[in-house]
């Protein structure tokens, strides 16, 4: 609930109120932990600062896996009030990739987190700014509060977002402000460098908000949601149909758009000097588009709308940093925006970050016990980044206080163990965003067994009910159970099942043949089956697609688990805690320092670590098996 004074002493602390302190103070308040939420305005909790969207190429997976851990993102972002769209992406691309994208409401999203989070037992929020972190022998114990008040915890988490020492870029104009104009954070990040940790300059940004009545959206394609029940969480039962769903709109950029920009690109804050922070490469403002990709005619732009509210559509694909009155041309050389209003100017934005690379797997800091770092401070870009990271962080503080085992994600298990992985290993010098190719496991890592690989993890941790846990056991179950009749029924003399063969262009099957096997083919479904057979269970249009790609899929995903269990072995090798790597013989010089800079646990930890080659890795595992030998 908020609260108007903080009580002296937490369990744990979390310092912001966006989507990585959301899912951080939920997870540890319902572990059983007394909890404090510091937010620079409660009413921006869960704010959507740029695009208001959940979900993606890569994202929505990680928002299965959220709802799967028993996090709060994606049952909020399916709620009646927060969805105004939701799409099925990659559906001709495999099953590997194939995920959910929902235009949520930029209003109705944070209001239903907020209701949501006052409800939380064990949780108190106080609109209050974080000035310094407590540290006393070398251990982190609380925070200092902006009126000067000490409160003391066993965990701090950091979810400050882009709100440190944040600036906001149009042009040569600097502005020392958040992200939606609020208020910048100011002092935490020199109470950081004073405890000895790296920070970062990173730099994001967000494209201009039209007025919809100024847009002529008959010169632009329509981009409609998907028919059907989908969802993130899996206790949604409630789904939107197809007709209650906003539309979105598909426009391009022209050569006119790229002469203004290439005329004007010493007047953007980006390539103007102004800019120091590093951007996303993955998400890069217009003018970054232009400069590197030259030869190319055209860049797709999507007109989204913002709320129900309010009228506002959001330009996605236009973020800039160019002054005011170089956007409106460059918006007006759009065909169909030619006379759009703007409601909001684009900026880029400038904000202090921790490099990843002094976090641990549980996402603590090495150096800093009890102190954990999650969101866009930790060096990622993106609201489903930081809800995981959120989520993880708060449970592994919470273990951590039970002086229980941390949950540690394997990258063959989830998206989420993929990110954690990258950042701690690899480490980023600009803002980290998921991308399905990131994965080497895609057909293990999939949206639709989310459940299936993760559901006892967040029993385990006390996230997931009991009543929740065997609901969704009973379901993947039930999918089993079907797999296993198929194999045991054949085609037999069932005609309909014929028939529904030579209508796909099959020739008539072996009466001997499995259903298993009959489904294992292009283009045959569960539901044609069902039809010809119909004492088949039925199942629900997800589950139905899940049991598809277990058959279709067998051979892959067991090469996929072959795979995977190689890697187990590699990480099962435990690397000495006192190894000493500056004195190794056969370590190259570059794999020494970031060997013991990063003290990794396993050998397989190790191989992910830039700068530490093969023949590196081969020098290790020498050493540990024949010290394992020798004793």
């Amino acid at each position: 609930m908020k609260i108007l004074s903080p009580k002296p002493v937490y369990d744990v602390i979390v310092v912001g109120g966006g989507h990585a302190g959301v899912e951080a103070s939920h997870a540890a308040s319902q572990m059983g932990m007394s909890t404090l939420l510091l937010c620079l305005n409660f009413r921006m909790v869960a704010n959507m600062p740029c695009n208001p969207s959940i979900g993606g190429s890569a994202k929505g997976i990680v928002v299965r896996e959220i709802d799967a851990l028993g996090g709060i993102m994606g049952k909020l972002a399916d709620k009646r009030g927060s969805l105004l769209q939701m799409k099925v992406l990659n559906t001709s691309k495999g099953p590997g990739v194939r995920c959910l994208r929902a235009q949520e409401d930029k209003r109705g999203y944070p209001r239903n987190v907020q209701e949501y989070l006052s409800n939380v037992p064990n949780l108190d929020i106080l609109e209050s700014e974080c000035k310094r972190i407590l540290v006393e022998d070398g251990i982190v114990k609380g925070v200092v509060l902006e009126d000067g008040r000490k409160v003391f915890s066993k965990a701090v988490i950091l979810a400050t977002g882009t709100h440190m020492e944040a600036h906001i870029l149009r042009g040569h104009a600097i502005k020392e402000e958040g992200p939606d104009g609020e208020r910048p954070s100011h002092g935490l990040s020199a109470s950081l460098m004073e405890n000895g940790l790296r920070l970062l300059r990173l730099k994001t940004g967000t494209p201009p908000r039209l007025d919809p009545s100024s847009i002529d959206f008959s010169k632009m394609e329509v981009e409609y949601g998907t028919p059907g029940k989908h969802a993130f969480s899996y206790d949604t039962m409630d789904f939107l149909p197809l007709e209650e769903m906003i539309v979105c709109h598909l426009c391009y950029t022209n050569s006119r758009t790229h002469e203004i920009i290439r005329e004007h690109l010493s007047d953007s804050a980006m390539y103007g000097g102004i800019v120091k922070g590093v951007g996303p490469r993955y998400c890069p403002s217009i003018e970054d588009k232009i400069v590197r990709f030259k030869d190319k005619e055209r860049h797709q732009l999507f007109l989204e709308p913002e709320s129900l509210a309010f009228s506002s559509i959001y330009l996605q694909g236009f973020s800039t940093s160019m002054p005011e009155d170089i956007q409106e041309e460059m918006v007006h050389s759009l065909v169909g925006l030619e006379k759009a209003k703007f409601l909001k100017y684009a900026y880029a934005i400038e904000y202090d970050a921790i490099d990843p690379l002094q976090l641990d797997h549980t996402l603590m800091v090495r150096s800093l016990p009890g102190l954990y770092v999650c969101g866009q401070i930790a060096c990622t870009s993106g609201y489903e980044e930081a809800a995981a990271l959120g989520l993880l962080a708060g449970i592994n503080a919470s273990l951590r206080i039970k002086n229980k085992e941390p949950l540690i994600l394997k990258r063959e298990e989830a998206y989420i163990g993929i990110m954690i992985d990258d950042l701690v290993t690899k480490g980023t010098k600009e803002p980290y965003r998921l991308l399905s190719s990131r994965s080497e496991f895609r057909l293990l890592t999939r949206s639709d067994n989310a459940d299936e690989r993760l559901l006892d993890y967040g029993h385990a941790v006390g996230l997931v009910s009991d009543e929740r846990y065997e609901r969704l056991f009973g379901r993947i179950q039930k999918i089993k159970e079907t797999d296993l009749l198929l194999s045991q029924r054949h085609v037999g003399k069932n005609e309909s099942l014929q028939e529904y063969l030579l209508g796909l262009g099959f020739p008539r099957a072996n009466g001997s043949e499995s259903l298993r096997d009959v489904l294992k083919r292009q283009k045959v479904l569960y539901a044609g089956l069902r039809k010809a057979v119909t004492d088949l269970p039925e199942l629900s249009e997800e589950e139905e697609y899940k049991l598809e790609t277990d058959v279709k899929y067998e051979g892959y995903i067991r090469a996929q688990m072959k795979a995977s269990k190689q890697r187990k072995e590699m990480e099962s090798l435990v690397l000495p805690e006192d190894i000493d790597y500056l004195h190794m013989d056969g370590l190259s010089l570059e794999s020494r320092e970031k060997l013991n800079q990063l003290r990794p646990k396993t050998l397989g930890e190790a191989s992910r670590i830039q700068n530490v080659h093969p023949s590196d890795i081969d020098v290790l595992s020498f050493y540990v098996r024949h010290k394992d030998i020798n004793g």
